[in-house]
């Protein structure tokens, strides 16, 4: 029996849901929520899904998926736990603050439900490949590394009703960086200290640029640095790791080439890590770990916490 998804929110990021529930077996969205009346019955007639307008009209679905502003993120997840969905799958970041985070898992907790936090660039294969090297010790300590998030998002990505603004977009960290606040805590484990330095340099209530320094628990140090001002178009994102047996740069838009490699007894893989989507294909990767039940794959409780944790700090 497919599993049944009731998606809420007809945006951006609804579309990379939509690719990829289509991409795999078992499971199809049956039920549209938006409160834009025509955006929602456009999305379900080409779905061939049915259309609410409210969260709490969704009837009958296994899953909800929260595919809206990311502001609006704990109220939506926080209404999907009165349905009759088990599992609520929730966009980065799944909130904007730790306090509205912790709301989000107690009435999920209370209600038996299950919150699945979408940070699906975990997900892509040269970022697992990375993992692996590290938790395997081919690198050693890793000493240090350095991370680059330098994109562009132009003036009329700014003008609609959320983005830019401190209530619903939360700035560079949240709505572009987040995923690599994610990976960084995938990679090395919490983070014991961290500080850093945003500028809301194109007159808007967020920060568009920021740098930040950060220590591990484990020891490991490094930078993060992300712009959403890159001139007209995305530059790169790069990940640098020193290590006491190796330093490798990955780079692309999803992190997924290996730009330098000088690891002790490793010759460089002979792996294809392509991703031919600009959101990667995490996304797909996640439904099918939902279909298959394998609900490890997901961040921790501790993760997402730790992550909001930091974005905050260095955000507001």
């Amino acid at each position: 029996m497919s599993v049944k998804v009731g998606l809420v929110g007809c945006g951006r990021i609804s579309k990379r849901h939509k690719e990829a529930i289509a991409a795999v077996n078992g499971i199809d969205i049956t039920v549209v929520c938006d409160i834009n009346t025509k955006v929602g019955k456009s999305a379900a007639q080409e779905l061939n899904a049915d259309y609410v307008e409210r969260i709490s009209d969704i009837k009958g679905v296994d899953i909800i998926a929260i595919a809206t502003p990311s502001g609006h993120h704990p109220l939506h997840t926080i209404q999907a736990c009165d349905t009759d969905a088990k599992y609520i799958v929730c966009e980065k970041p799944i909130s904007l603050t730790v306090r509205e985070a912790i709301e989000m898992y107690s009435c999920a907790k209370e209600h038996g439900k299950v919150i699945l936090p979408v940070y699906q660039n975990r997900y892509n294969p040269l970022v697992q490949f990375s993992k692996n090297l590290i938790s395997e010790d081919k690198l050693g300590m890793i000493y240090q590394f350095v991370l680059n998030v330098f994109w562009n998002r132009n003036d009329d990505y700014y003008k609609d009703s959320w983005h830019g603004t401190t209530r619903l977009d939360g700035g560079v960290l949240y709505t572009q960086a987040s995923h690599y606040i994610d990976l960084l805590l995938f990679l090395f484990g919490k983070i014991s200290t961290a500080d850093g330095m945003g500028g809301r340099l194109r007159n808007m209530e967020i920060q568009d640029t920021l740098s930040a320094v950060m220590k591990f628990e484990n020891g490991t140090i490094g930078t993060m640095n992300t712009t959403a001002s890159v001139y007209r178009q995305n530059y790169r994102t790069e990940l640098t790791l020193i290590g006491s047996k190796g330093t490798v740069r990955l780079s692309g838009t999803n992190l997924n080439t290996i730009e330098f490699w000088d690891v002790e007894g490793m010759q460089k893989p002979d792996m294809d890590f392509t991703v031919d989507h600009i959101y990667g294909k995490g996304h797909d990767s996640m439904y099918e770990y939902i279909v298959k039940e394998q609900w490890d794959k997901f961040p921790s409780y501790k993760d997402v916490i730790s992550g909001i944790e930091l974005m905050e700090k260095l955000s507001f």
